[in-house]
């Protein structure tokens, strides 16, 4: 059965492994709904936050594939309660809403904040899940949206600190390398 599930990728930084990844999940028939990708603690490396629709089978087959790449450290298949997870959304609103008082309450109530205010719009932001963010943008469209966009998937593992380390460990004996 098909279901939603996080997959975490660790790489080096190198030109076009965005692509290469990618591709493995086109090639199974698997639409990736969200990707993000950032440096991680550790100096060189990279994290590929990947979500998914897909059947566990599959995903572990493409796992697989990811990591035959060479640029490829790990690369995992998590379910929705084994990650800590947020995304981000900005809303930008007309600056008409700000003189009716029940914005002033919705921002309040959904933990918002403003970024910025111009004389023809003001921005938001709120951090949650995917639900939360529809439902505030549910809210605040009849009060002039103008704009609406997303982050994907920002997660981390509840149990990858026997990982992190050995990502630490092999920073450390790159730097050695380098010396010698």
């Amino acid at each position: 059965m098909q279901k939603e599930y996080t997959v975490t990728v660790y790489t080096e930084d190198r030109i076009g492994i965005t692509n290469r990844i990618t591709v493995i999940f086109t090639r199974r028939g698997i639409n990736i709904t969200s990707l993000t990708t950032a440096e991680t603690e550790v100096p060189g490396v990279y994290k590929f936050v990947i979500t998914v629709l897909s059947t566990r089978d599959l995903l572990e087959k493409v796992v697989g594939q990811i990591e035959r790449l060479i640029e490829i450290h790990r690369a995992f298949v998590h379910e929705e309660d084994e990650v800590v997870y947020q995304e981000l959304a900005l809303y930008k609103i007309s600056t008409k809403a700000l003189h009716q008082g029940d914005i002033e309450k919705i921002i309040r109530d959904n933990n918002a904040r403003i970024l910025t205010i111009t004389p023809d719009y003001f921005v938001l932001e709120k951090t949650g899940h995917q639900q939360e963010l529809i439902g505030m943008l549910q809210k605040l469209e009849p009060y002039g949206l103008i704009e609406y966009t997303k982050s994907g998937r920002v997660a981390i593992v509840k149990w990858s600190r026997r990982f992190h380390e050995h990502l630490k460990d092999l920073s450390l004996q790159e730097a050695d390398n380098l010396k010698d």
